[in-house]
């Protein structure tokens, strides 16, 4: 923990420069170690050390500015701000792991970063360019994977706060044929907070022609044995809680939770591209996702396929799909923008108000937001996380969203998009890639983009 916290340090204080000492030595040190083990000199270890990187274009051909930024200055910013800020998304495209980036960041409800950079189409390691290739844009479609259970968590908070149920109700409450095999104890709030004991099902987890047979997926989670009793036990739930949602959604409402999302939020928030999945003319719009950097190898490959029932490339594979992105998968398949993804972490950071509206009450957001597992190690991903009912938390020393952030809340999704708000920063922010990296240094220089966006939007309180 000691190194840590020195290695942290270091971070933090390289963070406040346009060229990071810290992570400049950490890019060399990678691009060096690859260079030892390059196929050239060691044929066989040609698989284990591939590196899977895009050749970058030069930033300013690749880059997309949106109109609706405003003056830093009118968000208690600075120029220099914005440019430290945007250098750190520069560097991540250059590093070659990400394709394609959209980011939007808002500071008192003003805009001040809308950008995008790299192709979303026609580009892939190993390969030329496309003749065809599409340039990203700040609306570009991604899909937001796993931060979509903190839009889904919400859609239950929602029904919660108009009466159709309760967080600590039992799952078995409103799908009686759950509580077999010992699962009548668990709640939603479980599910909510990964403590529910079905971390993951290898016969569903990602079958995609089950996306059909929404009843058949309930019918395996009802026979499913829990591995731990409820509460007991931190295991990230991949995508079993989201079904359990949508299932709850449709009996107490009559309605599908793609409605009800709608309903929610996608209206009074004038959301217009925000929901699982997407129609089929639009899936060519969607950014596809691409294997970047060095396949993970044991035990990082053992943890995904855990988590997702299939091998890390194979989920690459299947997030691509027409049928994972035509369905409906509560827990994995969001398709939206950055500024859309943006506007509704913006509305919870402003106590449940957009626009003069209010969308939720401040009450349902505090209670969402309450941390719930204290730095428990989760037994899936192998790492403390601070969970709420919903959300993963930010730290009082350095975590997922930089320094400093004891009260952030939002949600990682398959290791490059996530999406957060900051109340005591008055911050928002999306940042979305379709690159897929794991085990790369290069990752820091990702890690870097929230790390500077703390830095350089100080607490307001």
């Amino acid at each position: 923990m000691p190194a840590i916290r020195i290695m942290a340090s270091i971070v933090y204080k390289c963070s406040h420069c346009q060229a990071p000492a810290f992570l400049r030595i950490c890019d060399t040190v990678s691009r060096r170690f690859y260079r030892h083990f390059s196929p050239e000199r060691m044929p066989a270890m040609r698989h284990w050390f591939r590196q899977n990187l895009i050749d970058p274009f030069p930033v300013e051909e690749v880059t997309t500015i949106a109109d609706d930024e405003v003056d830093p200055q009118d968000a208690d910013l600075t120029a220099s701000d914005i440019r430290t800020i945007w250098w750190a998304v520069e560097r991540l495209y250059r590093s070659g792991i990400q394709p394609a980036i959209a980011i939007c960041l808002r500071r008192h409800g003003q805009i001040v970063l809308h950008r995008s950079i790299g192709h979303t189409h026609g580009v892939a390691p190993g390969h030329l360019p496309a003749p065809d290739r599409r340039l990203a844009q700040p609306e570009s479609l991604f899909n937001l994977f796993s931060a979509s259970k903190a839009i889904t968590a919400m859609v239950m908070h929602w029904l919660d706060e108009r009466g159709y149920l309760h967080v600590g109700d039992r799952i078995a409450d409103y799908i009686p044929e759950f509580a077999q095999h010992g699962k009548d104890g668990i709640t939603i709030r479980h599910v909510l907070h990964h403590k529910a004991g079905l971390p993951y099902l290898s016969d569903v987890a990602m079958d995609l022609d089950l996306l059909d047979e929404p009843d058949e997926i309930i019918r395996l989670l009802c026979e499913a044995r829990p591995t731990a009793a409820p509460g007991r036990r931190l295991e990230y739930h991949s995508i079993t809680g989201g079904f359990l949602f949508a299932e709850i959604c449709r009996r107490v409402t009559g309605r599908s939770i793609r409605e009800i999302l709608d309903e929610a939020f996608c209206q009074p928030l004038g959301l217009d591209t925000f929901n699982y999945g997407i129609d089929e003319p639009r899936i060519p719009d969607v950014a596809p996702n691409i294997l970047t950097g060095p396949p993970p190898r044991f035990p990082l490959s053992l943890l995904f396929e855990r988590a997702f029932g299939m091998p890390f490339e194979a989920a690459i594979e299947a997030s691509n799909d027409p049928r994972f992105l035509r369905g409906i998968i509560p827990s994995a398949n969001i398709v939206s923008t950055a500024e859309q993804t943006c506007r509704f972490f913006e509305m919870l950071r402003n106590e449940g108000e957009w626009n003069g509206t209010q969308v939720l009450d401040p009450r349902t957001i505090h209670r969402a937001t309450a941390e719930q597992t204290w730095g428990e190690i989760d037994q899936i991903l192998m790492m403390p996380i601070r969970y709420s009912l919903g959300f993963m938390l930010g730290s009082s020393s350095f975590g997922l969203y930089g320094f400093n952030t004891p009260n952030a809340f939002g949600h990682l999704g398959f290791t490059s998009i996530v999406t957060w708000a900051d109340p005591d920063r008055a911050i928002s922010c999306a940042l979305l890639c379709n690159g897929k990296p794991v085990a790369t240094l290069r990752n820091l220089w990702w890690l870097n983009i929230m790390t500077t966006i703390s830095a350089r939007c100080r607490p307001i309180r």
